[in-house]
């Protein structure tokens, strides 16, 4: 069952990473026709919902070593699990990045020091945000998210609606963040790309 929900959480996290940062690369600034800003932010959104239906029932579809350190801290799950669902976490969105690569590089133009959706604050902020402000948007959004996540899956909560909550909570999030850091509030997401952005991704 441990291998199920390793597999799952990486599936997961290759679907995040993959179709979360290929619309920002590909399809955000596609000539006249590009989904914008409010197209990335619905793409994170509707990777969890899509996700959290098709494997929560196997790993609980974390899909973040954040949310699966914060449900440890409040005791909603094993602490010994918490290192494998990382390692699952970052070498599914490693995965996804390398076959977004794959595919983005095929492009006319293409060029991963533009940024290949990496996280980052001064001149790799899109609006040029300074490093407390990034950090403060960061810290904020991921607790904001965890609250959001512990709420919905909450045994008096509403049944079978967690999974709209949290992808939509995800969608609002970045919406908000994408001009300060690009959002990740997922640290497995942000290491698939700086992977392959390198330099300053990686500092």
């Amino acid at each position: 069952m441990q291998t199920k929900k390793l597999a799952a959480e990486a599936i997961g996290t290759f679907w995040l990473t993959f179709a979360g940062c290929g619309s920002a690369v590909i399809a955000a600034g596609f000539p006249q026709v590009g989904i914008g800003l409010l197209g990335v932010s619905l793409a994170f959104g509707l990777t969890v919902v899509t996700m959290a239906y098709a494997i929560g029932h196997v790993s609980g579809c974390h899909l973040n070593p954040a949310v699966t350190v914060g449900l440890a801290a409040g005791g909603r799950f094993p602490v010994g699990d918490v290192a494998p669902y990382i390692l699952a976490q970052v070498v599914g969105a490693v995965i996804g990045a390398a076959l977004l690569y794959l595919i983005a590089s095929g492009g006319p133009g293409f060029d991963v020091a533009k940024g290949f959706a990496s996280n980052g604050y001064g001149e790799h902020s899109p609006g040029r945000y300074g490093i407390a402000a990034a950090f403060l948007m960061e810290v904020v959004m991921t607790m904001v998210f965890l609250f959001i996540i512990m709420g919905a899956t909450h045994g008096k909560a509403p049944s079978g609606f967690a999974p709209l909550a949290i992808g939509l909570g995800l969608a609002l999030i970045h919406l908000v963040s994408i001009p300060v850091t690009n959002t990740s509030v997922n640290p497995a997401r942000s290491t698939g790309p700086a992977l392959f952005v390198g330099g300053w991704a990686l500092q």
